[in-house]
């Protein structure tokens, strides 16, 4: 075809079948807009089958086999416990097959067409969708460009990158670790540090751009550093990595610590860093499309580019790599094409962990709120004085508020301890409603529960928590 002879008529063209690009697709479909969906590889994009679906089947098989291993004290008797990764590597691919042939059917349902292809931008209002020797154009009215990142590791990594594992490689292993070396901080880094840990592995942490901590409030840092201990997960803070070795199987990683060069080894290499957009291809600068320095699509709070016709999501735009972010930000630009005056909004974005024990936390940090000069008020309850948690043989963690003192409106959640995932979502309700601490003492509360931790956490800060003794109550309620 000739570019320009014949384009094909849509209202919607999303470049990208990603968690911001399938839930833009369907939004703007049940909004009765025509949609034509492009993505060059699978549906479901990256999160489904490389990173969230993959990294969260292989936490929930650690989560699984540790607590086989602790069956003896609940009464189940049996035989040894041993894992099998190939049986889990087949496990991991029906599901992922299954929750794309879910996304493809409901796609279908909202009668969107599904193109395979590379698409990129011809002019303001026309995209070039390429499959081999295929070339179509298109003429759209609106688009979304959700073609997501790719993880961008460090520079002393370059000449061994192909053997350096990365978020969207380190869930396809065929064997489990025997000395794991991680080079990162962030939510991802813990996660594979603790899920391989519990599967057999020798783990050691090296936290990157030589931070002194983990990428959480500094009571999740403290607790982390207990939890992490216990486990025989080693940590090296403020280093600076000097240079990379690989012989024999054996990667070698050579750093400078307190002045001093110290190496360590390990049999596997793991990096969780920065995601560089996935933009180069489209022709952005051809239709006026700005980015910042790092390549990132400038957004307004409605997805929106500056071209107001053409919207980004997801991780080609500034802020966390995180799929929440993603679906938020499709559903937002779907209905800003359909006229709604719909926002995103990710103030308080939760940042969760499926760690053993999980972490989960939203809105500011205890450091934040201070430096934003806030007087502050923390109730902090543990989770070993909660019913459930006990019963549970799951004492581990706490659960923290933080509340502006002269407003007495909740400013900060973050939990560490088994349920905090499915917990925070409340705690995030409680930060978008601007709830004062007699909002969440109000309701009643679930008993025996994991969610009385939150209620007991909220007291505290008036010193009613019936389960933290009186001479410890001062400890709980921290004045600032």
């Amino acid at each position: 075809m000739v570019v320009g002879e014949l384009a094909h008529e849509c209202d919607v063209i999303i470049i990208g079948g990603g968690p911001g690009g399938y839930h833009a697709a369907i939004r703007a479909a049940q909004l009765g807009r025509s949609v034509t969906l492009v993505e060059q590889d699978q549906l479901g994009g990256i999160c489904l089958n490389k990173g969230c679906i993959p990294s969260k089947i292989l936490t929930q098989s650690a989560e699984k086999f540790t607590s086989f291993q602790e069956g003896e004290k609940w009464g189940l008797e049996g035989g040894g416990i041993s894992f099998n990764l190939n049986k889990l590597q087949k496990y991991k691919q029906q599901k992922i097959e299954q929750l794309r042939a879910g996304v493809e059917a409901l796609c279908q349902a909202n009668k969107i067409e599904i193109l395979s292809g590379s698409a990129f931008f011809l002019s303001e209002d026309k995209v070039g969708v390429e499959k081999g020797d295929k070339f179509d154009v298109f003429r759209f009215r609106n688009a979304v460009i959700a073609t997501g990142g790719t993880p961008e590791k460090p520079p002393w990594t370059r000449e061994l990158s192909q053997l350096v594992l990365d978020q969207h490689s380190i869930s396809d292993l065929s064997e489990i670790p025997e000395k794991l070396l991680i080079y990162g901080s962030d939510y991802i880094a813990l996660e594979i540090g603790m899920a391989f840990q519990a599967l057999g592995s020798k783990v050691t942490m090296i936290l990157d751009d030589g931070k002194e901590d983990f990428d959480f409030d500094q009571s999740i840092c403290r607790e982390l550093k207990r939890v992490l201990k216990k486990k025989k997960i080693d940590i090296v803070k403020n280093s600076e990595v000097l240079e990379l070795q690989h012989k024999e199987d054996m990667f070698t990683v050579t750093f400078e610590l307190k002045g001093k060069i110290e190496t360590i080894s390990g049999t596997h290499l793991f990096v969780s860093t920065t995601i560089r957009p996935n933009t180069n291809q489209l022709g952005l600068s051809r239709i006026g499309v700005e980015q910042c320095a790092a390549g990132f699509i400038k957004v307004d709070a409605q997805s929106r580019t500056t071209q107001k016709h053409i919207f980004a999501v997801g991780d080609v735009t500034e802020g966390p790599a995180l799929a929440v972010k993603a679906i938020k930000q499709g559903k937002t630009a779907a209905e800003a094409i359909a006229g709604i005056q719909s926002q995103s909004d990710f103030h308080f974005i939760p940042i969760v962990a499926h760690t053993q024990p999980p972490i989960a936390s939203a809105g500011l940090t205890e450091k934040e709120a201070i430096n934003m000069g806030n007087d502050i008020e923390i109730g902090q309850f543990s989770m070993s004085a909660n019913g459930f948690s006990t019963l549970a043989g799951k004492k581990e963690g706490f659960i923290k508020v933080i509340s502006c003192k002269e407003k007495q409106v909740l400013l900060g959640i973050h939990m560490v301890g088994t349920g905090a995932i499915e917990l925070i979502s409340a705690g995030i309700t409680a930060l978008e409603m601007a709830a004062r601490d007699e909002d969440l003492i109000f309701p009643n509360y679930p008993h025996p529960s994991i969610n009385e931790g939150l209620l007991e956490a909220v007291e505290a800060l008036r010193n009613q928590a019936i389960h933290i003794p009186p001479k410890s109550k001062n400890e709980q309620k921290l004045k600032v």
